[in-house]
């Protein structure tokens, strides 16, 4: 692992907790607490506006990842403005972390892959032919294929590896290979944070899950997570949801 915990400095805590990020109940508690990392693969569950993304952004940028998604050690990356959490978070680090973070630029290894701007990444990349990613051309690919591209040519070298919902380019079988590879690259001394609606990612043998809610966060175990009794229910008895919205 290299991350061991994310907090907020005391002095650089907010004195009052009514403005966002600060609204959200996760960051609240992230400011009050921290939150500890247990496992080298950590999942993030949850509802739309729970706050997860606003988490895994800043904890790119923290590990000095750029929030708009690329691979550690960019020269321009922190030219970019920080998110309003990004710009006081800091990380508790292992040795092998703090080497990394403090080392010169280029012994940063990781890669922040977010949903929203992946595909302009993916195109960008393709057509300027960059050093340091992928070989193949994925303008020719179809969302899934390209996500699995980047996933088998970045998420190689002991790392820290940011994801928010990698899970919506792709199918049941590519979550899968997903699967695999998180848990090979916890296996291998990397970490990987991601946050996820996929009852498949979360399933990642031996990940640390934290549920995150009105509640804050709490840790939990994948057959008792919401998200899975209701996906659960659902293909049990699609009608038993569908008749409450068709009708």
């Amino acid at each position: 692992m290299l991350v061991h915990r994310a907090y907020i400095p005391d002095a650089q805590r907010p004195e009052s907790f009514d403005t966002w990020p600060y609204t959200v109940p996760c960051v609240a508690e992230l400011a009050e607490r921290g939150l500890t990392f247990n496992a080298p693969v950590t999942m993030l569950v949850g509802e739309n506006g729970s706050g997860k993304s606003t988490l895994v952004e800043a904890l790119a940028e923290s590990f000095k990842l750029d929030s708009h998604g690329g691979r550690a050690g960019r020269k321009y990356v922190n030219d970019r403005p920080k998110t309003p959490l990004g710009e006081v978070l800091a990380l508790e680090t292992t040795p092998a972390g703090r080497r990394m973070l403090t080392g010169p630029r280029t012994s940063r290894k990781g890669f922040f892959l977010r949903a929203e701007t992946a595909f302009g990444l993916l195109n960008t990349i393709s057509a300027l032919e960059l050093y340091g990613y992928w070989e193949e051309d994925t303008s020719t690919m179809s969302h899934g294929e390209g996500f699995l591209t980047v996933f088998e040519s970045m998420f190689r070298e002991r790392g820290f590896y940011v994801m928010d919902e990698p899970e919506a380019a792709l199918s049941f079988e590519s979550c899968l290979k997903l699967v695999a590879l998180m848990h090979r690259l916890g296996e291998t001394g990397a970490q990987v944070v991601c946050a996820t609606h996929s009852p498949i990612l979360a399933a990642t043998p031996g990940a640390d899950i934290v549920e995150v809610g009105e509640h804050g966060t709490r840790r939990t175990r994948w057959d008792e997570l919401g998200l899975v009794d209701h996906w659960r229910r659902y293909l049990a008895n699609p009608d038993s949801y569908l008749r409450h919205i068709v009708d």
